[in-house]
């Protein structure tokens, strides 16, 4: 091959592999969030007030010497639970957390609260929580791989009377969430670690718990003062 023929062939390689470099690629879709179960029923029965207390991560996930003071899996879990609340229109859940801003925001638009009373407070707490990833090879990793994510929580609330202190309702809910990838003879993609997953187990566990409530409430089982 001629200099000048080479010359002409890293050139064309150069050209290709800037436009490849500068080839950038966009993309979004919508993501579909399965809401609760009572979120398309009707209901016309009372509407007890609610208030959150208290979210706790009681699972030994997290908990080690070197965690920070951060309740991470329970603050994310009273964020899920105060939506989920929501969406059943059951209730008339009250947000105690941001009470001082609240204020602020009243005094700026030169009023006076009216902040209501919630006869009853619902409590959570992550009972149940781990993470294990799960691999497998063929032919010692020459034919594929395969690895999959599985995150596991279980949750427990309760409805406790603010005038007797009665824990007058129980439920629990667990679920388990996976993520799998697999490789065949070097091709596909491998699953690096997915924070994700957390949230997404604990928001299917504690929807089941909310299923539970507002089932038992419209079967009879639970009956709540307003």
């Amino acid at each position: 091959m001629k200099l000048s023929n080479i010359k002409k062939s890293w050139l064309y390689l150069s050209v290709l592999v800037i436009a490849l470099m500068g080839c950038t690629t966009q993309s979004h879709r919508k993501i579909e969030i399965e809401p609760v179960q009572a979120v398309n029923q009707v209901y016309t029965g009372v509407k007890s007030t609610l208030v959150i207390g208290q979210f706790n991560n009681r699972s030994n996930y997290m908990q080690g010497l070197f965690t920070s003071n951060t309740d991470k899996l329970g603050n994310q879990s009273k964020t899920i639970l105060m939506a989920l609340l929501q969406q059943t229109n059951r209730f008339k859940v009250v947000d105690r957390d941001n009470l001082a801003r609240m204020k602020e925001e009243a005094k700026l638009l030169g009023v006076e609260q009216n902040i209501k009373g919630a006869r009853y407070t619902i409590s959570g707490d992550v009972t149940e929580f781990g993470r294990k990833a799960i691999g497998d090879s063929q032919l010692f990793g020459i034919l594929g791989r395969g690895k999959s994510q599985i995150a596991y929580a279980k949750v427990t609330l309760n409805v406790i009377d603010v005038l007797t202190s009665e824990v007058v309702y129980s439920t629990q809910g667990a679920g388990e969430y996976s993520l799998s990838e697999r490789q065949v003879v070097g091709f596909g993609s491998t699953a690096g670690y997915d924070a994700t997953l957390n949230g997404k187990v604990l928001d299917f566990a504690i929807k089941e718990t909310v299923n539970n409530l507002t089932r038992d409430i419209d079967s009879g089982v639970l009956v709540l003062s307003q």
